[in-house]
């Protein structure tokens, strides 16, 4: 079996998943669409910044997350920005779990050099 070649059917497996083509078609629907792709963008950016300052200083801010609740709540009025974020989670979901399986081996056994448990 050679790795590179699994890693490739696997990009392929993602591609042809359901998940991936709901995903990927959903948004070519909201090409073109600049204030929704802007609105979009804006909620993705906001997240990901809330997440960073959580993961760093280990607790939210309370009013980023309340700009994120309220700017969640005006996407999910609109079906079309609704289907993108629920089609977006469950394609994020599933490379979750893909990546969940790949960590097992992603360790790089640095756990017994660093004085760590060392997994045989």
């Amino acid at each position: 079996m050679n790795v590179y070649d699994e890693a490739h059917k696997l990009n392929q497996a993602i591609k042809e998943s359901e998940e991936y083509k709901q995903y990927q078609a959903v948004k070519e629907k909201i090409k073109g669409n600049t204030q929704l792709e802007q609105t979009l963008n804006d909620f993705k950016t906001k997240q990901i910044s809330m997440q960073a300052q959580q993961m760093m200083e280990g607790q939210m801010n309370q009013e980023a997350m309340a700009q994120i609740q309220q700017l969640s709540m005006v996407l999910m009025q609109d079906p079309l920005a609704a289907e993108y974020l629920q089609c977006e989670m469950r394609f994020s979901l599933m490379i979750n779990d893909v990546y969940q399986i790949l960590s097992e081996v992603i360790d790089l056994g640095l756990g017994g050099v660093l004085g760590g448990k060392q997994n045989d």
